[in-house]
Formats: structure tokens, C-alpha cells, sequence
């Protein structure tokens, strides 16, 4: 356990390192704000504070900013300003921003119940996947992700994982499958306040063949049959064509996340 003492003032506070990637920031031996850090699988470090007042936030970014390495990142919900300020006095600054929508299912709203696969190809539901042929087809668009944009703008789901763990639960996926491999892939996210759209991918060559629609068809008319009315998703803002998607079939904007980096 590592102890660190601050005299913000006419009381003091105590920032300890409770275990690895936990902080605590105690004041008169109550803990008024607690940190956290995480490496996700693409290797970047993520850091959060919860805290009750600003001098408690500012004692843990000081603590944890000396003690991990750089470059350090964060997220926050654009609509919480003074979070954000307190991330930016701690030297962050905004790096990119993920637009979060609400999809409507009735088929009615999104105009997707004319959506067919192209010729030869035919959609393949959520839990029904060959797991090898998933998981090629997994690899093929890491592949082409490591080769163009990068992991840095892509969605948790894409990023990489350990050796071996390529797919995130096998169910979620429903795909666009060819006689002998696959070609595009929807993850749907159940276990969630409203069904979370994770992940739409599709191999560069087989753009514009409306592959993406017909999966988002499929699984968006899947939902509203059995009576759920919504789904959510999120898009990064340099994504245009996924932004365009997602508007295109009645998406509405709910809110937007930051992604801070120092």
C-alpha cells in the first residue's frame, strides 16, 4: 500500500493506492473520492475518479498521473461540463467524440423492409454462426482495421484482444454469409438496459453491395417482432458513413462521449 499525503488547506488529505489500479483519497479518515486505472486490449491506459469535491479530484489525478506511465486516457459524458473541466485542468484534452443514438425497430420507421442481401448471399441469425468461418472473417476485419484507420477510433468490440480471444460471445453475432465465408458481421448486445448494436462490420470488398443494411434489417425486425420498440449504438464522429447509416434509418442523436488523452 502506497501512501501519499496533501495539504490542501486547514485539513489534510491522504491518497493511498488500495491495490493495483485502486486509489483512495481519504480526509479526516473518510474516503471522499476513489480512482481507477485499466489497460484495454489495444494496450492504451484508462483512467477514472469518482470524487465528491474538486480538491479530492485534483489530489487523485496528482497521485495517479505520477504514478503511471504516459500516455494516459479517459472518457466522459460530453453533457457533464464540470467533469470534463476537471479532466482538462488535469492537463487532458479532447481527442475524439463518440455520438450515441436511439435506432427504432418498426421497420415502418427505418425503411429497411425492402432490405435483401445482394444475390448469394443470405444472413445467418445470432447464435447460429459457424464459429470457424466467424472467427476468419473476425481476423479479416482486424486486419483491415490494423492496415487503415487503426484500433484508435474503432468501438470496444473491435480492439484488439489476448492471443487466441478473438469473438466476444458467439450468440451476439448474426452475419452476411457467401456459399464459402463470411462477409460482414452485427453484434447485438442484450444484456443491456436497451439492445446495444456493438459492432457493424463488413469486408472492404464487399462495400456498397448493401450488406450492412440487410443485417441491421435482420436484426432490428428481429427485435420489434418480439415487442422491444428501440435499439441503441454509438458512432465515432469521424465515421461518416457509419453516421449516415445509422441517421439514414431514423437514428436519433442522444448524447455524445469524449474521449480525453494526456
Amino acid at each position: 500500500m502506497d501512501t501519499k499525503r496533501f495539504n490542501p488547506g486547514p485539513s489534510s488529505m491522504i491518497v493511498t493506492r488500495v491495490a493495483d489500479g485502486q486509489w483512495h483519497v481519504l480526509e479526516d479518515d473518510l474516503v471522499v473520492g476513489r480512482g481507477h486505472s485499466m489497460r484495454r486490449p489495444d494496450g492504451r491506459l484508462f483512467i477514472s475518479i469518482d470524487a465528491w469535491r474538486r480538491a479530492a479530484f485534483d489530489r487523485l489525478a496528482e497521485a495517479m498521473l505520477a504514478d503511471l506511465p504516459a500516455p494516459l486516457y479517459t472518457v466522459v459524458d460530453e453533457a457533464d461540463t464540470e467533469l470534463t473541466a476537471d479532466w482538462q485542468r488535469a492537463g487532458f484534452i479532447v481527442r475524439r467524440r463518440e455520438w450515441e443514438f436511439v435506432i427504432p425497430t418498426d421497420p415502418l420507421i427505418t425503411g429497411l423492409a425492402a432490405a435483401r442481401p445482394p444475390s448469394g448471399v443470405r444472413i445467418v441469425p445470432g447464435g447460429e454462426a459457424d464459429q470457424d468461418l466467424l472467427r476468419a472473417l473476425d481476423r479479416a476485419i482486424r486486419e483491415e482495421v490494423e492496415a487503415g484507420a487503426g484500433w484508435q477510433s474503432m468501438p470496444a468490440e473491435i480492439r484488439p484482444r489476448p492471443r487466441g480471444v478473438t469473438i466476444a460471445g458467439p450468440a451476439q453475432y448474426a452475419v452476411a454469409a457467401a456459399s464459402d465465408r463470411y462477409l460482414g458481421l452485427l453484434r447485438l448486445v442484450t444484456a443491456t438496459r436497451r439492445p446495444r448494436i456493438g459492432l457493424i462490420a463488413v469486408l472492404a470488398g464487399e462495400h456498397r453491395r448493401g450488406i450492412a443494411r440487410a443485417l441491421l434489417s435482420h436484426v432490428l425486425g428481429t427485435l420489434h417482432l418480439s415487442g422491444t420498440a428501440a435499439a441503441s449504438a454509438e458512432a465515432d464522429e469521424s465515421n461518416k458513413a457509419a453516421l449516415a447509416l445509422l441517421e439514414g434509418i431514423g437514428g436519433r442523436r442522444t448524447g455524445s462521449n469524449l474521449e480525453l488523452a494526456r
